[in-house]
């Protein structure tokens, strides 16, 4: 019952973590990377589609994008996307394609950026916190239901803690890491 709960948690802490690598990607570091744009949200017919549904997405040169749609009636969505996003780039389009210039990061904007991972490390922090949280009251709730004694209810709680700060030093990690990716000029 403990392993039950414990093995839960586990995989819902890495599930919290590999969400923040997946935020993070998305954080532009003055690199071109398809996955700066990727899960773009575009109305295509009328429905948020992510753009590498409806687009090819390219990184020819290091600072350049190149997104080819497979429909061109999606050109202008597309265009109207990236333009609408947080993103602060500006597409240029010949009708055919979409370039997107990827343009050296100011020291201004890469502070932001680096608040911006704090925030996100800090958010997937409190995920973890949730999720030990509702394991505590899961292991309580079989103490209760006498599913489990009281020593395995320390014994988990023990284990969950050591399970949190595990994932504690994994979010970090992935914060430190990104954050020396900005601040690389």
């Amino acid at each position: 019952m403990v392993e039950d709960i414990l093995d839960d948690a586990r995989s819902r802490m890495k599930k919290s973590v590999e969400v923040l690598r997946e935020e993070l990607v998305t954080l532009r570091t003055g690199r071109a990377s398809p996955a700066l744009v990727e899960h773009l949200p575009v109305d295509y017919y009328g429905t948020p589609t992510p753009l590498i549904q409806i687009a090819g997405i390219t990184a020819p040169e290091p600072r350049l994008l190149v997104i080819q749609p497979w429909d061109l009636s999606a050109l202008k969505n597309i265009e109207r996307a990236i333009l609408t996003s947080d993103l602060g780039l500006t597409p240029t389009t010949d009708g055919r394609v979409i370039r997107l210039a990827i343009p050296y990061l100011t020291e201004e904007r890469r502070r932001e950026l680096v608040k911006r991972v704090s925030q996100r490390v800090e958010a997937c922090k409190v995920a973890l916190r949730n999720i030990r949280r509702e394991a505590v009251d899961d292991l309580e709730e079989a103490k209760k239901e006498k599913l489990i004694g009281e020593d395995d209810l320390y014994r988990g709680k023990d284990e969950l803690q050591e399970l949190t700060e595990e994932y504690y030093g994994l979010a970090d990690e992935v914060g430190r890491a990104k954050e020396k990716e900005i601040m690389e000029v």
